[in-house]
């Protein structure tokens, strides 16, 4: 096989095509169902999902939660602006971080914010320049968070978001993701009723989204870049809930890459699932073998991306980057709280 490279997977998006704010209505997003086999292209609206699964299907969804990960804050000695971004939870009040200025935040450093409700302590520099933090408050942890933390929006996201729900899943339930599963965004409680009513089964596994999913690939080899680590657990519900839908013949459908790389990550040889936990890097791209799922729901992801590559790996390049082109001259929204696609 061919050696691919970073580039083959780039594609021309115009900017005002990069969604800014999400639809009021979740469900209201578009969808374009791929039908990987034939390359067939076809345009929906997302609560349309129901009618492309069939009852015994099962629908794998990520229950993590975003934390309000950015804080803005001052350097204590200097009163210089500082970002930090959570990354990592280490210890019971230590974080890795990415901090911005980087180069003025050495060991040693005092960084306040909130007036001194919280003040973290730079006590190491680690890989790729992040800084461990230890932080002290009053109080409780999440409470303070929440106070004074934002949603930390992808790059790309310049308007400021108005409802910090609205960048979190209507499931979302264990604390822990610096990004959200943004392909669960389209879903609302009624939609999960209806699925239910018509007999498609949920299983949810949690898998913390770290920022190596938004890290650009620089390696031109795909072979020579290395995907960051991140948490991932499967409970023995949702792993006996995916293991019968294989078993009676129906399709496993993962909402979201993040669902897939978990599943392709625990699972043996023949697709089969255990109750499990551990860190996964899994970089998939063209070449793989997926063993778990049938399908995936998913956004539409930026050029170079180790997700183009994900989505490519199971539908092909050339046939997603002609659903990307096409998607362009339709003009669906992209990224986080952009439209939809049912690789089916």
């Amino acid at each position: 096989m061919e050696e691919l490279k970073t580039s083959d997977f780039y594609y021309e998006l115009p900017p005002e095509l990069i969604a800014q704010d999400p639809l009021e209505d979740r469900s209201a997003s578009r969808l374009m169902v791929l039908d990987r086999e034939t390359g067939k292209v076809s345009h929906h609206v997302f609560r349309e999902i129901t009618s492309f699964l069939e009852p015994g299907d099962c629908l794998v969804l990520n229950d993590t939660k975003v934390i309000p990960a950015r804080l803005l804050g001052v350097r204590e000695e200097t009163g210089g602006a500082v970002e930090v971004l959570l990354l990592k939870r280490r210890e019971r009040d230590v974080w890795e971080t990415l901090v911005k200025p980087g180069k003025k935040a050495r060991p040693g450093t005092r960084l306040v914010f909130g007036d001194g409700r919280l003040v973290g302590e730079v006590t190491d520099v680690v890989e790729e320049g992040n800084r461990l933090i230890r932080f002290s408050y009053e109080g409780i942890w999440e409470e303070v968070l929440d106070s004074l933390g934002e949603m930390p929006l992808p790059p790309y996201i310049t308007h400021k978001l108005q409802d910090k729900n609205r960048y979190q899943t209507v499931y979302a339930k264990y604390e822990g993701s610096a990004a959200a599963p943004t392909a669960g965004l389209h879903f609302t409680q009624q939609l999960l009723e209806e699925l239910k009513e018509k007999g498609i089964e949920t299983a949810y596994v949690t898998l913390h989204v770290g920022l190596g999913t938004f890290r650009p690939v620089k390696a031109e080899n795909l072979r020579d870049h290395h995907m960051h680590a991140e948490y991932y657990q499967i409970s023995r519900k949702a792993a006996e809930k995916i293991n019968q839908a294989k078993e009676n013949g129906h399709r496993v459908i993962c909402v979201g890459t993040t669902s897939c790389r978990t599943l392709e990550s625990a699972c043996n040889e023949n697709g089969r699932l255990e109750e499990c936990c551990g860190d996964t890097d899994i970089f998939i791209y063209p070449g793989y073998r997926f063993r778990a799922l049938d399908g995936l729901i998913t956004n539409f992801h930026l050029p170079e991306s180790t997700l183009v590559m994900l989505v490519s790996a199971l539908a092909g390049r050339e046939r997603i980057l002609a659903a990307y082109d096409e998607a362009v001259r339709e003009r669906y929204r992209f990224f986080s709280f952009g439209d939809a696609m049912l690789i089916k």
